[in-house]
């Protein structure tokens, strides 16, 4: 006799509905991408620009790049993200 266990569990916390806190449908966003210095993380980028240029075709793209994946963003590129755009996408991982 064989018997399979399934290795899965119920969640433990409960699913929240995610929405976003921009309406990237109106006018013409301005969406930040923000590379975190891992390598590839530009090119990741080049790729979720072009996903969303297709999806929001009005948008406008500015890039960041970190240059020190140990390291948290700066302040003052920070700053400049969300003084330059309606909304962001950081690239963590490599």
């Amino acid at each position: 006799m064989v018997t399979f266990v399934d290795p899965r569990s119920a969640p433990g916390a409960p699913v929240e509905p995610y929405s976003l806190s921009v309406d990237l449908t109106v006018g013409a966003p301005t969406i930040g991408l923000v590379a975190n210095g891992f390598p590839d993380s530009e090119a990741f980028l080049d790729q979720v620009e072009k996903a969303l240029a297709v999806a929001v075709p009005s948008a406008s793209f500015r890039r960041w790049n970190k240059h020190n994946a140990s390291s948290v963003i700066s302040d003052s590129m920070l700053d400049e993200v969300v003084e330059s755009c309606d909304a962001a996408v950081g690239a963590y991982g490599h």
